[in-house]
């Protein structure tokens, strides 16, 4: 177990992880985490292979352990149609380069929480998301009983999309999975229930006003019809009278 003792007044800085942190970075993989992570993984962390990370380290530690890792974040970019949270995105099908970043591992040595350094992390994670132009999103799985990561990606404003039955297989025990996202550079989620409603009303509100209109203005040509109409009787009515008196005229005069 990793026995870190923190400084009094600690001063955290954040880097990239480098291979000298890859002893280290196992040890606290191994304390804070039931997986058990392959060597591949590990390499590929401090070597940069496809994956993206922060350590975190604090400056005021003394006996030149000022450098060494008390919290990590690690990452990877992933295709959104591959992803399993392409459903949950509302995004461009056509264009296919659009893009997750997928967070892999979060954590921080017991000596050093509640300092916000796992909040710090998950910033700097989000700040390069919305530095690649093609990504929509931020998301990653938390353990349905880690409580505490479940309080701090909700405080965050990561949004829990799916519960995933059985997603852990942890000593011959299944546990399920919440899955987080949070949305970058205009991405967002297809329409919510709330939301087909509210569209739904709209369109519903907005029928009944075209059908009131297209209603009085019938009424009010029927109003005017009936006038129309008394007119023209009026007018042949007294054309009537005219060619009666002519007529009686002429008989008259006959």
């Amino acid at each position: 177990m990793v026995n870190i003792k923190p400084s009094p007044r600690p001063v955290i800085c954040f880097r990239p992880i480098r291979p000298s942190d890859l002893g280290i970075l196992e040890k606290i993989h191994t304390d804070l985490f039931p997986i058990r992570y392959e060597s591949e993984f590990f390499q590929n962390v401090v070597n940069g292979r496809d994956i993206v990370s922060w350590a975190a380290v604090d400056r005021n530690q003394p006996d030149g352990q000022s450098d060494v890792l008390i919290g990590f974040v690690t990452a990877r970019i992933v295709l959104a149609k591959e992803s399993e949270v392409g459903d949950m995105l509302s995004y461009d099908s056509l264009k296919s380069d659009q893009t997750l970043v997928y967070i892999l591992t979060l954590g921080v040595v017991e000596a050093y929480r509640n300092l916000g350094i796992a909040s710090s992390l998950i910033r700097e994670v989000i700040k390069y998301a919305s530095t690649v132009p093609t990504c929509r999103a931020v998301y990653l799985h938390v353990i349905s009983y880690n409580n505490p990561a479940i309080h701090l990606y909700n405080k965050m404003s990561f949004r829990c999309v799916r519960r995933l039955q059985g997603f852990y297989l942890i000593n011959g025990q299944h546990y399920d999975s919440y899955l987080f996202v949070y949305y970058v550079n205009g991405g967002r989620s297809p329409c919510s229930p709330l939301e087909i409603a509210t569209a739904v009303l709209r369109c519903m509100k907005n029928a009944f006003k075209a059908m009131s209109a297209r209603f009085w203005r019938n009424e009010d040509r029927k109003l005017k019809w009936p006038k129309s109409r008394e007119s023209r009787c009026l007018v042949s009515t007294s054309q009537s009278r005219r060619n009666l008196t002519a007529e009686c005229t002429r008989c008259e005069c006959v």
